[in-house]
């Protein structure tokens, strides 16, 4: 079945009233997306009702023995029969889910999190910048975009990655860039003389761009040191931090605000966000320990 297919399909899930209690899922499909990320593709063991998500939303993953780990899901966002996660394996958690077959099961919380504000951006021009997985959370805001394209002005996806054997989603951002509604710019910081494409940091795709600095919306996604200057970049050319939005996607444990873990300043970034607009955590962004 296909994304759009599922998403639109009214199947079961297993959202419990118990935010704490696992739902079990079970592995549909892995894929390799690159040498240290790969898609985790879920369907839900028992019947429920409906599960719907939006876009920049996250789950929590259990791996039986090993412990839990916040991730975003990268599908497109609806009621969907299938849940989909693309997935960095860098700790003990992900890379145990790296290991899982097709028929394996695990735990599933969710979903938790505020969403990406793509309601506030219809009318009005997009910039989509990813840094390395961060593409993978702002996949879904992108698809609603294209699957609703004459709600939104210029689209414009801007994605760096550290090389171009880092690059996610590599044959979608081929198809992306050959549609005419969407500009799709892709930068890697370092390769090698087979790279034809563009090299250095993914701010400098931001001239790049075909936007009103006025009439845009900016969803980021990355490391917070590329999202910082990101924001420079984008305020140096006229676009106002309350037109920024980030996602602030640190440790989480318990998802649902209980354990202090990702505690951000006076924020919880699994309750509080972890999309937030950029004039409210641009404060505590500069702040050692916080």
């Amino acid at each position: 079945m296909s994304e759009r297919a599922a998403a639109a399909a009214p199947t079961p899930n297993v959202t419990r009233t118990d935010p704490m209690q696992p739902a079990p899922w079970r592995v549909v499909r892995t894929e390799p997306e690159t040498h240290d990320a790969f898609k985790l593709t879920l369907a839900p063991v028992e019947a429920g009702p409906p599960f719907t998500f939006e876009a920049g939303q996250f789950n929590m993953l259990f791996a039986p023995g090993v412990g839990e780990a916040a991730l975003s899901m990268s599908g497109c966002s609806g009621t969907v029969d299938r849940v989909v996660h693309t997935i960095r394996a860098a700790g003990r958690v992900t890379k145990t889910l790296r290991t899982l077959k097709r028929g394996d099961v695990l735990g599933l919380r969710g979903p938790f999190g505020k969403p990406w504000p793509v309601g506030l951006a219809e009318g009005r021009d997009v910039l989509l910048v990813a840094g390395g997985i961060g593409l993978a959370p702002l996949r879904p805001a992108l698809c609603h975009m294209l699957e609703h394209r004459e709600r939104f002005g210029r689209v414009n996806l801007l994605y760096g990655a550290r090389s171009p054997q880092d690059i996610l989603f590599a044959k979608e951002i081929e198809t992306w860039r050959g549609r005419f509604d969407v500009s799709v710019e892709v930068t890697v910081d370092r390769a090698g003389a087979d790279w034809h494409g563009r090299v250095g940091v993914v701010t400098t795709l931001v001239p790049r761009a075909q936007f009103d600095p006025a009439n845009t919306v900016a969803f980021i996604c990355g490391p917070e040191i590329m999202m910082h200057f990101t924001q420079r970049e984008l305020e140096r050319h006229g676009v106002p931090d309350e037109s920024v939005w980030v996602s602030m996607e640190r440790n989480m444990k318990c998802g649902v605000g209980f354990c202090g873990h990702c505690q951000f300043g006076p924020l919880f970034v699994c309750k509080d966000g972890p999309v937030f607009r950029y004039d409210r955590v641009a404060p505590l962004l500069g702040i050692r320990e916080v």
